[in-house]
């Protein structure tokens, strides 16, 4: 759905944060600087579905600057800041199919919609336009696609497996510079920011269950134990595992962790992490929510069926009152919770993150020609490039090889 003209009265709140989120992304700043000298996507046309934040603002701007015919669909029903949207529209001449709590059936109208524009370049978080290629739109000729979460990176590898992708995929979420630092960092707070936002729960004393323990499940784990929780990590990787104990974390099957939870957060990218017999053993008031792309962590079907009641209690807290008289709280309907409780990723990590998006674009423009159709990892030349500029705007300086060291390590020396 398009803004029509009341919405965009929201455009000046949009801009006014916009530019907050700009002051903590300079990289992606001096990226917009030299993408509009030289215009490095003069030509293209680019359909993202991203979380429409402030922070995906900014890399709408960038990409227009780099001469880019952009168009903008959300990439979660819930994440959409109308504002922002308002904005983009009203200001930058952006189109943008996405308003705050869309149902279903809109959401992926509007992706239908930004591939009827006829992209030359896909970038997309979760993979769901990748999806719509490869079964709506077969025919339509992509240069490639840029993916920027896990969850699209597991599914574009299996679409790659079975040899029916049919372009490349620079998979930006594996950027050194996204997955250690916006997976870690931005998940760990976002994540818990959302939470208390919602429930202003004291997480100090509660025993806070984390499903997954990849760059996501770390930065919660982390963040949790940081406010006192005693957190509790449930694994199905045994090397994972085995990082958790030592990293200082509770290591348990999730029904171990199910009778004794107060708080549960899933970060898998998988089915049922929480299912039915998990509910059963949940102590009265246990709190659950989901940090993982899509909404299916959480078997909040199996959930209905054992409940005698389900009522809003407040905003983004579904109340389910079991049988047997205990309750369980499910935070934004099994979606994002640091997105649809909160505002996302800190600024200052999707400054990275962006980055590396914009950087895989021009790549994708530049190189279409020599890759094959398959996932590629952005390459590691350009991670150096964001990690290096993201120093400089840190002020921060670092040492580098002197001609003697370099030789000594590309040379064969026998030890003394």
């Amino acid at each position: 759905m398009k803004f029509d003209i009341k919405d965009l009265g929201l455009a000046g709140l949009g801009r006014q944060r916009s530019l907050w989120a700009q002051r903590e992304m300079p990289v992606l700043g001096l990226i917009s600087q030299r993408f509009l000298r030289e215009k490095p996507l003069d030509g293209i046309k680019l359909a993202a579905c991203l979380h429409v934040t402030t922070e995906t603002a900014n890399l709408m701007v960038t990409l227009k600057a780099g001469g880019a015919d952009v168009v903008l669909c959300a990439s979660n029903p819930l994440s959409t800041q109308d504002d922002v949207a308002a904005f983009l529209v009203k200001e930058h001449g952006i189109p943008v199919f996405a308003i705050h709590g869309e149902n279903k059936k809109s959401y992926y109208s509007h992706i239908q919609s930004v591939l009827a524009e006829k992209p030359n370049i896909t970038m997309d978080d979760g993979a769901d336009l990748v999806s719509a290629l490869h079964s709506t739109h077969k025919t339509l000729p992509i240069l490639g696609s840029t993916e920027e979460t896990t969850t699209g990176v597991i599914r574009l590898r299996a679409l790659a497996a079975q040899n029916k992708l049919r372009f490349p995929v620079i998979a930006v979420n594996d950027a050194l510079t996204k997955h250690m630092f916006d997976n870690r960092y931005g998940t760990g707070q976002s994540t818990i920011d959302g939470i208390i936002r919602a429930t202003n729960v004291l997480l100090a004393s509660k025993v806070m269950v984390i499903a997954g323990y990849g760059w996501c499940g770390r930065g919660v784990a982390m963040r949790a134990r940081g406010l006192g929780a005693r957190v509790i990590v449930t694994e199905i990787d045994s090397i994972k595992a085995i990082e958790a104990v030592m990293d200082g974390f509770e290591v348990m099957p999730m029904t171990g962790a199910a009778k004794i939870g107060d708080v549960f957060v899933t970060l898998t990218g998988d089915i049922n992490v929480i299912d039915g017999h998990h509910f059963k053993l949940m102590k009265d008031g246990a709190i659950v929510c989901n940090s993982g792309h899509f909404n299916v962590e959480l078997n909040l079907g199996a959930l209905k069926m054992m409940a005698s009641s389900v009522k809003t209690v407040k905003l983004n807290v579904e109340e389910y009152q079991l049988k047997n008289g205990r309750r369980i709280y499910v935070l934004a309907e099994g979606r994002l919770v640091n997105l649809a409780c909160a505002e996302g990723h800190p600024a200052a990590v999707m400054d990275m993150s962006f980055c590396g998006q914009a950087l895989a674009a021009e790549y994708v423009a530049k190189n279409h020609d020599k890759l094959k159709p398959q996932v590629y990892a952005l390459p590691e030349k350009l991670d150096q490039e964001i990690a290096r500029l993201k120093l400089r705007a840190l002020n921060i300086k670092i040492d580098s090889l002197t001609t003697e060291q370099k030789k000594y390590l590309s040379s064969w020396e026998e030890g003394t």
